[in-house]
């Protein structure tokens, strides 16, 4: 298939993450959106009568046309992201992977299984190893953390790298898109504060572990820092905020974390993967930076912002960091884990990235 592109599906496409992935997928230089499906009430529809578009740009050309099929292996699509609800996306995604797909999920069901890689491509690329351990015939899965996950660890990774990590506490402020369709009430979300979304702290404090692990003999090992996890949902459409403070492993200048997160970067970044942000944390200036508003769409919505980096009392540093959560978090992390695996020719049958 060298030279034309790469057919791909996409289950789920209606909801909030679906139609992240339809809108990035447009124009996407090695993919080509081949399939949609969702839920057994709307597949046989037209997409554009089944969908309710809230993206900001219309839907792409020619997609309102496409036929929505049921939530089962695609015909000829080596490749599949799955945006389905955790409640039904565990079993579907493991027939498509039997029947011989790559299925990049944007759903918990499979991330703490330990043959499945749980993926920032600038962070673990290494953990893609894992699927050769899989027991699909032929296929295979790879996962998304979870959006709050991601970002945290795009931040955390370049400390981690240069200092070690003992202890971190984050407290989220998570954007409403992030809570899908129909998402959260008008009535429960204006004037207020959220402090609590179900299963969220337990994903961040697990996920975060398991993604700067170390891949030893076929199995990663977590890391072994200490982390606690508070998740609130706020009354923003997108962009997750965090407020961090980390306890290094070693004495470190606030010069010296800067250095780092500046200095940091990936495979994806050396390959020059399609999605890959050019950096993929930006140390933003200002005693009121990061913004959602000002700072979530920076690499394309692709990147972490980090700024307010101060001494803390308790522990060692402070900061805020903010990451795109339906891009960066959803999508457009699924769509850069695909690149990456292309790139690594772990499709199922032997595939070069197009030209």
């Amino acid at each position: 298939m060298a030279g034309d592109k790469i057919p791909v599906a996409v289950l789920g496409a209606t909801g909030s993450v679906g139609q992240r992935f339809v809108a990035l997928l447009a124009g996407h230089p090695w993919f080509e959106l081949a399939a949609v499906a969702a839920s057994e009430r709307s597949a046989g529809k037209r997409y554009g009568e089944a969908v309710h578009w809230l993206q900001a740009a219309p839907p792409p050309p020619g997609i309102a046309g496409m036929i929505l099929g049921r939530c089962v292996p695609p015909p000829a699509c080596p490749l599949v992201f799955s945006a389905l609800d955790a409640a039904v996306a565990g079993p579907i995604e493991e027939d498509c992977a039997r029947a011989g797909c790559l299925v990049v999920s944007n759903a918990r069901n499979h991330r703490m299984d330990p043959a499945v890689p749980l993926l920032i491509p600038e962070v673990n690329p290494d953990h893609l190893d894992l699927v050769r351990g899989q027991s699909f015939a032929g296929g295979a899965i790879i996962t998304n953390p979870n959006c709050s996950t991601i970002g945290l660890v795009l931040s955390l990774a370049p400390l981690a790298r240069a200092f070690g990590l003992e202890a971190v506490q984050v407290v989220t402020l998570q954007a409403v898109s992030g809570a899908g369709l129909p998402g959260v009430s008008s009535m429960e979300m204006v004037d207020n504060v959220i402090p609590h979304i179900a299963g969220e702290e337990e994903k961040i404090e697990a996920e975060s572990l398991k993604v700067l692990g170390v891949l030893r003999d076929g199995e990663v090992k977590p890391a072994a820092f200490r982390i606690s996890a508070q998740c609130t949902r706020v009354a923003v459409i997108d962009g997750h905020t965090q407020c961090v403070s980390v306890k290094l492993a070693r004495r470190a200048t606030p010069d010296e974390l800067r250095a780092a997160w500046t200095d940091f970067s990936g495979e994806p970044q050396e390959r020059q993967l399609p999605s890959a942000p050019a950096k993929p944390v930006h140390l933003v200036d200002g005693e009121a930076s990061p913004q959602p508003r000002l700072h979530r769409d920076l690499g394309r919505g692709m990147a972490a912002s980090v700024g307010r980096v101060r001494a803390c009392t308790v522990l060692d540093f402070k900061f805020v960091t903010l990451s795109h959560n339906t891009v960066r978090g959803a999508a457009g992390g699924s769509i850069l884990a695909a690149e990456l695996a292309v790139a690594r020719g772990l499709l199922p049958a032997p595939v070069e990235p197009p030209a």
